[in-house]
């Protein structure tokens, strides 16, 4: 690991994860937290990048395609968008050091709209390390668009869960068979 890394922890909010969360993977979700915060802890330590991209929404909003799709997830201010478990912890700890940064996504993609890749390119990032939720629908877009950029991509195997086992065997076979990703 090293200053040209960065670690992009996708989504791994209380809706996606908790218990009671609008659109949640559940228990599966939930055993990951370990795995993330101690990830985040050594890649920091490491003086790599640690990058929260987070997706938000406004509720019943007309204009955005997951509205017909999912129910109302992610609403800004609530703690359905809060970080789940110690990652939150962790988060409130280290967010005023300048390697360590959240910001807001709309779309699946974490460079969807985003200036990610121009903050990756200045910082001089080749490679992403990817965790989070949903493996085959969030973190799958966000690699799929890190590929189409030439990022080096490593899915950390132990650090993502999808809604069902099929979607995360797919998507774990579609990162290292086509998109050349590294699952650890």
């Amino acid at each position: 690991m090293s200053a040209n890394e960065a670690l992009l922890i996708i989504d791994y909010t209380n809706d996606f994860v908790a218990d009671k969360g609008a659109l949640t993977s559940g228990k599966p979700g939930q055993t990951l937290a370990p795995f993330i915060v101690d990830l985040a802890e050594m890649m920091h330590q490491n003086n790599s990048w640690v990058i929260l991209p987070t997706d938000v929404h406004s509720p019943n909003d007309p204009y955005h395609p997951e509205t017909r799709l999912f129910p109302t997830h992610n609403v800004r201010g609530t703690w359905g968008r809060q970080f789940y478990g110690d990652l939150q912890d962790w988060y409130d700890r280290n967010k005023q050091d300048e390697r360590v940064y959240m910001y807001d996504k709309t779309r699946y993609s974490a460079f969807a709209g985003t200036d990610l890749d121009l903050r990756l390119r200045e910082r001089k990032v080749n490679t992403v390390h990817l965790v989070g939720v949903l493996t085959d629908i969030c973190v799958l877009h966000t690699a799929v668009d890190a590929y189409n950029l030439n990022y080096q991509i490593v899915v950390h195997e132990q650090g993502v869960t999808a809604l069902t086992e099929m979607g995360q065997e797919w998507a774990l076979s579609h990162f290292r068979d086509v998109l050349g990703a590294t699952v650890l």
